[in-house]
């Protein structure tokens, strides 16, 4: 599909959305309102998701959407996607130099140049604050973890399934090699009955993360080779360019490493996840079954209770 098409295509949804009211711009790329009817359709996606990981005995946490730039430092990320972060930065100075800070913005000069970082990040993913969280030594059988966070990454697009800030669904693993793989591959097949069963027929298919840089092009094939990233494609705003509404990634032992995880045994922790993103799913509902809820397949209302 050209990019002229695929534009089209995003442009085309993106007003549908918004001419229903199920979007709000902002005036910003990627960044937007949601109304009742999408939020209700989010939160039954949620409780959804509760009632079929009941079984996996999770504890259930919360975090803010801004993470601590030290342990942000820690990870990877800015090596390794430099282009989708977010850096808060506030103005630190006196009075003088807020009246010359002042005087750029009214004189259409570069003002942002007076602000200064501050001790914290936007989250890069909803897991991120997890593993700090849990330095030092797991119990024993580790632990599995059950949250729902806000995710900022700059990436501006007129694709309505590619926002700035969005929500993730996660469901974190830690705890041995084994324990973490076992994870990964309930939720591959966990996550494929979820999304099938409300119409969502997505197909799993071996990712790789968008790495910055010519050096990123080894660490893709790398993460493809070791198998560890696996989406849950579906088509949203064209049949050819399908957009991945979950995903499934085994760690290693690279967060535990990071933030001195380990298991009861002493071993450093391995890690694993699965992601659902939460406006992708409910824009891919919205496009599946149509943009008026009500007229939904009724088997899809019933087992969303809508």
């Amino acid at each position: 599909m050209c990019e002229s098409k695929k534009h089209e295509s995003y442009l085309k949804y993106r007003d549908e959305l918004i001419e229903a009211g199920l979007l709000i711009p902002s005036g910003v790329q990627g960044v937007f309102g949601r109304n009742k009817t999408f939020e209700k359709v989010v939160a039954a996606f949620e409780n959804y998701v509760s009632k079929m990981a009941s079984e996996r005995k999770c504890e259930v946490v919360s975090f803010s959407p801004i993470l601590n730039r030290a342990h942000y430092l820690k990870t990877e990320h800015v090596y390794n996607f430099p282009d989708l972060l977010g850096s808060i930065h506030s103005f630190k100075k006196r009075e003088p130099e807020q009246a010359e800070m002042i005087r750029k913005l009214n004189d259409n000069e570069d003002w942002t140049r007076d602000l200064d970082p501050t001790d914290v990040m936007m989250t890069p993913a909803a897991c991120y604050p997890v593993y700090p969280a849990n330095s030092g030594t797991l119990p024993l059988g580790g632990k599995t973890i059950d949250l729902t966070g806000h995710v900022f990454r700059h990436e501006p697009s007129d694709d309505p399934a590619r926002m700035q800030i969005f929500r993730q669904r996660e469901f974190v693993r830690l705890g041995t090699a084994d324990e973490a793989r076992e994870h990964r591959d309930y939720w591959i097949k966990m996550g494929k009955i979820i999304l099938d069963s409300i119409g969502l027929k997505v197909k799993v298919v071996v990712a790789n993360d968008p790495f910055f840089g010519r050096g990123g092009r080894l660490r893709k094939a790398t993460q493809r080779e070791q198998d560890l990233k696996h989406e849950f494609i579906i088509p949203i705003c064209s049949e050819e360019d399908p957009t991945a509404i979950a995903s499934c990634n085994y760690h290693l032992d690279s967060f535990g490493s990071k933030f001195d995880i380990k298991t009861d045994n002493g071993d450093i922790a391995h890690s694993s996840c699965i992601g659902f993103g939460l406006e992708r799913v409910a824009l891919a509902l919205f496009k599946t079954h149509g943009i008026e809820m009500g007229k939904w397949p009724s088997e899809v209302l019933n087992i969303l209770e809508l």
